[in-house]
């Protein structure tokens, strides 16, 4: 399976800084327990953002000699990293940013996403080219949790929906040398 997780302002924000706008630490952990043991798919600058990577993540960057951690490999381009990921044999989840979820939605069987019902202030906005509206919701959970940096309660909706056609992820054409 091929899914995307993010998590939304309701103004569209999903990072500030480098991080995320908001400091609620049940919504970083729902993220942390859904992408357990799987192979990630990740930008070059929320790879940057994070403190730890598991193995088994695919860094998609232009940067040449981009020091990786453990386990990591960068991919010039999403197909790649969908395609190693794949062949882990793993789930496999597009965990972001913003360029990232633009070029992979077409390939996601599913979209693991939080809509956060208040506004934040950010610097980097969930790209509008991925049409939700047409994903079948499978499954939505409404839970209210504190906001550490405003200290108010605010809704987090756990949404999960379903492409029901995603696109196949292309092969790369590797040609057999003669015997």
């Amino acid at each position: 399976m091929i899914a995307a997780i993010g998590a939304v302002s309701s103004n569209g924000m999903i990072g500030l800084d480098g991080w995320l706008p908001w400091d609620i630490p049940e919504e970083l952990a729902f993220f942390e327990k859904t992408v357990a043991g799987a192979a990630l798919v990740i930008g070059r600058l929320t790879y940057e953002s994070m403190d730890v990577v598991p193995p088994d993540s695919f860094i998609v960057t232009s940067q040449a000699g981009l020091v990786l951690k453990p386990g990591c490999k960068a991919v010039a381009t999403v197909e790649q990293a969908l395609l190693a990921a794949t062949a882990t044999g793993k789930d496999v989840f597009v965990i972001g940013g913003a360029s990232l979820y633009a070029a992979a939605w077409p390939y996601c069987q599913r979209f693991f996403f939080t809509l956060i019902e208040q506004a934040f202030h950010g610097d980097s906005r969930f790209p509008g080219n991925i049409p939700l509206d047409r994903w079948v919701i499978t499954s939505e959970v409404c839970e209210t949790y504190l906001e550490r940096i405003s200290g108010e309660q605010v809704v987090c909706r756990f949404m999960q929906s379903l492409q029901e056609n995603p696109r196949s992820v292309p092969v790369l054409d590797c040609k057999k040398s003669p015997v």
